[in-house]
């Protein structure tokens, strides 16, 4: 909802990306209920759909560019080396990856196969300002350490699929959940490296359950029911800090909520949802 009334704001396009890079996970009927849904709610996005899976050499390229820079080293090192090589994570609350502690920086131990190719992160703190929280900052080399671009399977990265994807797509601005904050500046180092323009980005409250968990899959979430499409847009609405848009039809609503989205985010602070700033990793 945040990314589409801001896309709408700004008289921008909305795109919609199914990243589905991991194929063994993908569930099959999955994406075809992501788009039902979001049309059933009123979103319609611009363009076609882009699948992560049908841009494999667009990431073989950018991989390509950066390993001849030297950027790119293979990784010997398995989960659970990791895991043990460091006590806990670098700021506990803050981050919750342990960062790798470049044990293959220099070349993986003799006789070891590749787990993982990794970037060989400079030092330096990276800063940027959040359109929702305010200026962040995060010093990537300690609290993430050299992180993973594509994994012995083939499967590339979260992390350098969706710059290259941003670019390509000429995206000028992120907008997505605040569990994603972490990933910004990464991401952003990524960018650079490989000469592309970084995006702004807008981070917002993700929603939680009873006990403060993030819902998901993963902590057992229901699916929505879409029998009544406005009175899930309005509790969406509400959960981003907004007084309940009072209306009958959707798309009145899609009208006012980007009307007041187009005011200025200062306007969601209704519900107890404050805007953070100079949040420091």
């Amino acid at each position: 909802m945040a990314s589409f009334l801001d896309a709408r704001a700004q008289g921008g396009h909305w795109l919609v990306r199914i990243e589905d890079l991991d194929t063994p996970r993908t569930v099959v009927g999955a994406t075809e209920l992501i788009l039902q849904q979001l049309s059933g709610l009123g979103m319609r996005w611009d363009g076609e759909v882009t699948y992560q899976s049908r841009r494999l050499s667009l990431y073989q390229q950018a991989f390509d560019t950066l390993l001849t820079a030297k950027q790119v080293y293979a990784c010997g090192c398995t989960r659970r080396e990791i895991s043990d090589s460091v006590a806990s994570p670098a700021e506990p609350g803050v981050h919750t990856e342990r960062p790798y502690p470049g044990t293959c920086r220099k070349g993986a131990p003799t006789g070891r196969e590749a787990y993982a190719w990794r970037l060989r992160v400079p030092d330096g703190i990276e800063h940027f300002e959040d359109r929702w929280l305010g200026l962040q900052q995060q010093d990537v080399a300690r609290v993430v350490g050299d992180f993973v671009l594509k994994r012995a399977d083939g499967v590339w990265s979260y992390q350098l699929a969706v710059v290259v994807d941003d670019a390509q797509q000429g995206v000028t601005d992120i907008v997505r959940g605040e569990d994603l904050l972490t990933s910004t500046a990464r991401q952003r180092l990524l960018s650079r490296l490989l000469g592309l323009p970084v995006a702004r980005v807008l981070h917002v409250p993700v929603v939680t359950d009873a006990r403060g968990l993030k819902l998901s899959k993963q902590n057992g979430a229901q699916t929505l029911t879409l029998t009544d499409p406005l009175a899930v847009l309005q509790q969406a609405w509400q959960a981003l800090g907004f007084e309940k848009v009072r209306t009958s039809n959707i798309g009145t609503f899609w009208s006012q909520a980007t009307q007041i989205w187009g005011q200025g985010l200062e306007r969601a602070n209704l519900h107890g949802i404050h805007h953070r700033s100079d949040h420091a990793s």
